[in-house]
């Protein structure tokens, strides 16, 4: 599995059915695991589409880059 369940992705690509946009973030809730040769599957929620689960492919979605905090001088 190359995402942890409950970690925020952002999508690759828009995903027009559901009105989403690339760069939407949301949480993954389930993996679909393929055979080999096949690509993963997972349910994203948390868009700004209310009980909307949306399943994606791996492709589909990236992993969010942890922002660095500021430093304060002294």
């Amino acid at each position: 599995m190359k995402f942890e369940l409950f970690s925020q992705v952002a999508l690759r690509e828009d995903i027009p059915k559901y009105g989403l946009k690339k760069g939407a973030i949301a949480t993954i809730v389930e993996h679909y695991p393929m055979p080999e040769g096949e690509e993963d599957g997972y349910s994203l929620e948390g868009f700004n589409v209310e009980a909307i689960t949306v399943e994606v492919a791996e492709s589909q979605i990236e992993a969010i880059k942890a922002a660095v905090p500021a430093t304060k001088e002294k």
